[in-house]
């Protein structure tokens, strides 16, 4: 009975001994790999990581502090690290590597692992940049790699400290390609797949004009990039863009579309403003006649501009001074100026049916001097039968 309790306590240690290997062998870590981490205390000098179970590991202060030496993050959070190294059972992490002379041992596993890697833009050269990396190592970056857009000034870029991450390496680290696009994309989906929790259609985000072009502004709304169509800029039609928006101006701007399958964002200012034709009907009774510019022309009339988003329709029928034509453009030319005449509007399709005002005034001002014509011709023969009447009656006396 003492021999079976035995050979049970001894089972019993056995799986102990068993487990604790098992958790030994699950806190292995190989040099490169990629851990996610809590903070778990911040010293002056370092900061310790809780990776879950009994692993701690270590890393940098300054990894993790901007050029002014304000700390990026707090005890708890969360963050990635990539396992450096271990000595006397602590592990050493970091989130890059630096531009130490120690980095120098770790930079082919850097390579293999895909740790990013800072570097500093030291001159151009031919295709690219050369970047000075850590200790004496030096690589390559080329025109294409150096950012999510073409760099329009490469001067502009010689002494950025940047990341980058090595997509060649070879040489024993004398002939090494980098690309710090690559760090920006992943930082960019890690953006979008953000703002996709919290972004949806008909809100309104703050943004920041980027890029301007003809058919329209990219606008970052945090991120990730929209296009503000040169037709969502305001109500009124905009000829060239930069009299209205400017790089580098913010703006509140309403999200009209989001396509993330394709990765296009549909903005809108227009939007923002009050829709002119809630009070168009006001503006532009029936009946009224108004200044108008001609916008567009089509085969079945002429498109006439009368205020900011309000553009009212000219028939063709109504062109021509009576006389037929076949286009619209045998009458009228875009640009312009027109007196025209309300006939209807339908506040619900949001149309307006125009005429010649001018047109109008000539078919008046003719009526009117046709009246005129028979009333004088009226009295005058009037005038000439009492003539007749007045002899007739001297003869019978």
């Amino acid at each position: 009975m003492i021999e079976e309790k035995q050979n049970e306590t001894n089972e019993e240690m056995s799986f102990a001994e068993l487990f604790e290997k098992t958790e030994v062998r699950k806190d292995y870590l190989t040099p490169g790999q990629k851990v996610e981490a809590t903070i778990v205390k911040i010293t002056p000098d370092w900061i310790f990581l809780d990776l879950g179970g009994k692993s701690e590991g270590y890393l940098d202060r300054k990894e993790l502090t901007d050029d002014n030496g304000n700390l990026s993050v707090q005890e708890g959070d969360s963050i990635t690290a990539y396992f450096l190294s271990s000595r006397f059972n602590e592990k050493l992490f970091t989130t890059k590597i630096g531009a130490g002379d120690s980095a120098r041992a770790y930079m082919e596993d850097v390579w293999r692992s895909g740790i990013p890697v800072e570097g500093v833009v030291e001159k151009e050269i031919k295709g690219g940049f050369e970047i000075k990396l850590a200790g004496q190592m030096r690589g390559f970056c080329p025109y294409s790699q150096m950012g999510l857009h073409r760099i329009d000034n490469p001067q502009e870029a010689i002494g950025l400290r940047l990341s980058f991450r090595i997509t060649e390496y070879g040489e024993q680290g004398r002939n090494i390609v980098l690309s710090s696009r690559a760090i920006l994309e992943e930082q960019k989906k890690k953006d979008e797949e953000a703002l996709k929790a919290t972004l949806h259609e008909e809100m309104v985000v703050a943004g920041t004009v980027v890029s301007l072009r003809e058919f329209g502004a990219f606008v970052d709304i945090g991120g990730v990039q929209g296009l503000l169509p040169i037709s969502e800029i305001g109500w009124d039609r905009v000829a060239d863009i930069h009299e209205r928006l400017s790089i580098g101006q913010t703006l509140d701007v309403a999200i009209t579309k989001l396509d993330w399958e394709n990765n296009r964002i549909s903005l809108s200012l227009k939007k923002m403003l009050s829709d002119p034709w809630d009070e168009a009907w006001a503006k532009y009774p029936e009946g009224t006649v108004h200044r108008g510019t001609v916008v567009s022309l089509a085969t079945f009339g002429a498109f006439v501009n009368l205020g900011p988003g309000v553009d009212g329709l000219l028939h063709i029928s109504k062109l021509g001074k009576g006389k037929r034509i076949v286009h619209p453009r045998e009458a009228v030319k875009e640009g312009d100026a027109l007196d025209v005449r309300v006939d209807a509007m339908d506040r619900t399709q949001k149309r307006i049916s125009l005429s010649l005002a001018t047109a109008e005034l000539q078919e008046k001002e003719s009526a009117e001097d046709y009246r005129e014509y028979v009333e004088k011709a009226s009295a005058s023969l009037g005038s000439f039968g009492d003539l007749m009447k007045q002899k007739r009656e001297k003869r019978k006396k």
